[in-house]
């Protein structure tokens, strides 16, 4: 499985670019973080990988200011790998 992480240093932030997602109708869900990514306040935002376009858009034109990255988690069996894009 493969899909995009979105982390911020504030719950707030994260819940606020899930629901600016949603208003554009990009389905989301706000997860825990996974414990590879070390960089956030425990919840991320998680996208498909076709969505990620947009999501950085939407993040260039906002000022997220506890935004930590976008990663890209490959998911297979027991192995989990992780990409800061």
């Amino acid at each position: 499985m493969v899909y995009v992480v979105i982390s911020f240093r504030s719950r707030t932030d994260t819940l606020a670019f899930s629901n600016l997602l949603k208003s554009y109708n990009v389905k989301n869900y706000v997860i825990n973080t996974p414990r590879q990514l070390s960089v956030s306040c425990g919840v991320s935002v998680k996208i498909d990988i076709k969505d990620t376009e947009i999501a950085r858009t939407l993040l260039a034109r906002r000022n997220f200011v506890s935004f930590a990255g976008i990663f890209l988690i490959n998911q297979a069996n027991n192995d989990f790998f992780v990409k800061q894009i």
